[in-house]
């Protein structure tokens, strides 16, 4: 029971730290003249990787490698599955931008990527496959074109949405900063240490914890952009902060989780990389196919289903 506890303080934690940096970054960005859409695609959108970028960093450091992964997978089938299956279910999505039909198939390949960086035993033959530092840099190089990509087209698209700001003192800009990365190293630590510390009192594994309670926790910030932004009708902004999400989870937080320290891939890993592919296909197939390049609602009503089972079928294996 501490142990729940301790996990939900530091979610609370995190969760808080992430927008109380986010919040004081962008002010502090904005006072010194950095373009709204800069602001947009940097500090927001690291700010709601946040979560997961800490947990892997600190789950890294304690060489809770299962997790690491575990965390990554976790999130981008929990963002496709649940998410964008949760909000389809509230309207139907559709693609309006040309950035997004680029960044779905991104995407996608960027879960081909991870299967192809976790292969090393059937593709070279070797004694155990491993995610090597070389590998996470590539994954890092793939994740600053990605980066230079968004900011070229959001600079040409002048038509997209002013990023809102907090009107904050350069004072309390720097307080909440320090406030907000306080927040997302204790969040994270108590996250860590509290999931371990439960996987081994039910005689679960990292990885089944990183899969369910890590990744559906560290996710909360796109789903409530996602809810929201699809109650007002933004169905873009839902499905771009989903399929970004994706893209910043294994090109930047894996990349970078990796260098911190060489990830070994158990073959129990392997489901669950093959489920992250095929959730990608699967929004790649209801997009792209069809009528009107929407997520309808009974695609919706699939996504969540898949979703379900595939949480039962891990804690029931």
């Amino acid at each position: 029971m501490i142990n729940i506890l301790l996990l939900l303080a530091g979610f609370i934690a995190l969760i808080y730290g992430a927008t109380k940096l986010v919040d004081a970054a962008s002010s502090l960005a904005s006072r010194m003249g950095v373009p709204n859409i800069v602001i947009g695609l940097t500090i927001v959108a690291f700010g709601t990787s946040a979560p997961e970028l800490v947990v892997n960093l600190i789950a890294s450091i304690n060489n809770s490698t299962e997790m690491v992964l575990g965390n990554v997978l976790g999130s981008n089938i929990f963002n496709v599955l649940g998410i964008l299956g949760i909000s389809a279910l509230i309207y139907p999505l559709s693609v309006k931008t040309n950035t997004t039909w680029l960044e779905i198939p991104l995407s996608f390949l960027a879960a081909v990527t991870v299967l192809v960086v976790a292969s090393d035993v059937y593709l070279d033959g070797a004694a155990s496959n491993f995610i090597s530092r070389t590998e996470g840099i590539i994954l890092l190089l793939f994740f600053s074109v990605f980066l230079v990509y968004n900011l070229t087209v959001a600079r040409n698209s002048p038509e997209e949405e002013e990023t809102q700001t907090e009107n904050y003192s350069y004072l309390k800009a720097i307080l909440f900063i320090a406030l907000g990365l306080v927040g997302l190293i204790v969040g994270g630590r108590l996250i860590v240490t509290s999931a371990v510390s439960i996987a081994q009192t039910f005689g679960l594994s990292e990885r089944i914890i990183g899969l369910t309670i890590v990744s559906i926790g560290t996710s909360l910030p796109e789903l409530a952009t996602s809810v929201v932004a699809v109650r007002k009708r933004n169905v873009d902004i839902a499905i771009g902060n989903v399929v970004g999400s994706n893209i910043f989870n294994i090109f930047l937080i894996l990349g970078v989780s990796t260098i911190v320290n060489p990830l070994e891939v158990n073959s129990a890993s392997f489901p669950d990389i093959a489920v992250n592919l095929a959730s990608s296909l699967l929004l790649f197939i209801f997009v792209f196919t069809g009528k009107g390049r929407q997520v309808a609602r009974w695609e919706g009503g699939v996504l969540l289903v898949l979703y379900v089972s595939y949480l039962i079928l891990l804690i029931t294996q």
